[in-house]
């Protein structure tokens, strides 16, 4: 998914992690593997970084992702 309902009920940063989800738990984007950046996602959504941001703290929050300082945001391995 590529494009936002912006009207729609759900918000935009809540569509973008929903996306980010689905593609992480079916394994598209695999435990370990970094997503993409914050500049890539919001020339993908053609959103603001603070709609990126709100999407992954929400991932965050769940702990499916995580930051490495300097790196990027990774998918957390939850086999361990």
């Amino acid at each position: 998914m590529s494009t936002i309902d912006r009207d729609g009920p759900v918000p935009p940063y809540r569509q973008i992690a929903d996306d980010l989800r689905r593609r992480i738990e079916s394994g598209e984007i695999p435990p370990g593997r970094r997503i993409p950046s914050m500049v890539e996602l919001e020339q993908q959504w053609g959103v603001a970084r603070d709609t990126i941001s709100k999407a992954t703290r929400a991932l965050k929050a769940e702990g499916l992702i995580e930051t490495v300082s300097g790196m990027g945001i990774y998918v957390v391995d939850r086999s361990e």
